[in-house]
């Protein structure tokens, strides 16, 4: 009889161990929600067995039931943002409960190593004024941060590793620097929580970001893992899709920040339509309509060897990117490295590329049309005897530097370039006029079309001049 009763306890603890809600990592404490939004939670239980959510917001219970295997997913209504921490009760059975939630903006940030770069810096690779800003994050608690642990799979995941922080100085050194600041940036101006998903991989290709569907249709990618498996694990397509990507896709975001290129300079033929179709893919896939999306042109860098010379192409195909991707936008870096950074891929300014991205975030998916967020672009080419005239979109503020404009040069019918050594603003057109000496009949300019050229020339809102050439050679 004894026997029978404890082999009936055992089972009943065996029920009840079954019963608890399993959550994903994205889905714990100190996260961030989207405000004013029919959010997914998820996660796994006993097949069909009904799963009861209740967000303490509101107190209403919201459930369904867990199909065959297990899994289950739901939405509920989120309110406003706030600073009032909520708890959110799971329960099948036993409850499970998720505290110190809070309602806010959240966005996903992505890339390669310069998206990934953390405040402390990398070894050998400071982050201008890193330590003053975890120190300052001890008076940031709006920012929040869950850093996608870096793995690579070639079957889909649904689920990573990982955990939400809050911005102290124990947890900001870790902190992917450029979407710290563009979440700091963003927080201080909607006043509300921020929380960001980091997932990059340094080294990264932008093909490590696309399924297996799209690739198949790339005549250069092979997906046999024997040829996979001899690149360098930095450069295998699809992988980190599946291992970083894939598992995020049920959470609530706002929009996408991306910070990656270097890796693909030299396949500028095929950069700029990839990215629109890895773009196109994600949005598909969150199923939340046309996201935005904002990134960052790779900044001046001496590149050598074969890819000698091909980063200004490169810049070039993100900057046509933007045509391609709906709802997209882009930043420049030029003038945000320093001369002895000329071959560090990891410039240290951080600070400025994460709030740019906010700038567009701000003006155009927030609505803030009084913050400047675009610099120059070229638009036209006049020629007048020896001289060139350039006129520029984006001048609502005009172009503040009227004076030592670096970075241009000029060319002739022979294609040879020369530094221009006369370069003024005519202010009554906004038309910048170049001459060279040593070209009487000037054809094409370009403004630092090279792998590391620092321009000079901002707008009257402090954004550079994205770099252009007026030729096609």
């Amino acid at each position: 009889m004894k026997r029978k009763l404890v082999a009936f306890i055992l089972l009943c603890c065996a029920v009840s161990l079954g019963a608890k809600v399993n959550l994903p990592t994205l889905i714990g404490d100190h996260m961030i929600l989207q405000q004013k939004a029919e959010v997914k939670l998820w996660g796994t239980a006993s097949p069909k067995a009904e799963v009861r959510v209740t967000p303490s917001w509101n107190g209403q219970t919201t459930s369904c039931r867990a199909d065959k295997d297990g899994n289950w997913l739901l939405t509920v209504t989120t309110p406003e943002a706030g600073y009032t921490p909520y708890e959110i009760t799971f329960n099948d059975g036993e409850p499970v409960v998720v505290k110190n939630v809070l309602i806010g903006e959240v966005w996903l940030a992505s890339g390669q190593s310069n998206m990934e770069m953390p405040l402390k810096g990398f070894g050998g690779g400071c982050v201008m004024d890193g330590v003053d800003d975890i120190i300052a994050s001890a008076d940031n608690k709006g920012v929040r941060m869950f850093t996608v642990p870096k793995n690579q799979t070639y079957e889909p995941l649904t689920n990573c590793g990982g955990s939400w922080n809050v911005a102290s100085i124990e947890t900001t050194p870790n902190f992917g620097a450029t979407a710290y600041h563009f979440a700091t940036s963003m927080s201080r101006a909607l006043q509300v929580p921020v929380g960001i998903i980091n997932s990059s991989y340094g080294g990264a290709t932008v093909e490590g970001w696309i399924n297996r569907e799209i690739l198949e249709g790339y005549p250069d990618i092979s997906l046999n893992p024997d040829s996979i498996e001899r690149l360098n694990p930095m450069h295998r397509p699809m992988l980190m899709y599946n291992a970083m990507l894939k598992p995020l896709q049920n959470y609530t975001i706002k929009g996408m920040i991306w910070y990656q290129g270097e890796s693909n300079v030299g396949r500028h033929d095929t950069y700029a339509q990839r990215l629109a179709d890895m773009v196109e893919l994600w949005r598909k896939e969150w199923g939340l309509g046309e996201l935005p999306f904002y990134f960052v042109e790779i900044a001046p860098y001496a590149y050598g060897g074969e890819q000698e010379e091909k980063a200004p192409y490169f810049r070039e195909a993100q900057f046509k990117a933007q045509s391609l991707i709906p709802n997209s936008g882009m930043v420049s870096t030029n003038d945000l490295v320093e001369p002895y950074e000329k071959y560090n891929i990891h410039p240290r300014n951080k600070t400025k590329v994460g709030r740019r991205l906010s700038y567009l975030a701000l003006n155009l998916t927030y609505g803030m049309k009084q913050i400047g967020c675009f610099g120059p672009c070229y638009k036209a080419l006049e020629i007048e005897k020896n001289q060139a005239f350039v006129s520029f979109d984006h001048l609502e503020m005009g172009i503040c530097r009227n004076y030592d404009l670096r970075g241009f040069e000029v060319a002739g019918e022979d294609r040879v370039f020369h530094p221009a050594d006369n370069v003024w603003l005519r202010w009554q057109t906004n038309h910048v006029v170049i001459s060279s000496a040593k070209v009487p009949h000037p054809v094409a300019v370009r403004y630092c079309f090279r792998d590391f050229q620092i321009g000079t020339m901002i707008g009257g809102n402090e954004l550079p001049t994205i770099p252009f050439r007026t030729d096609d050679w």
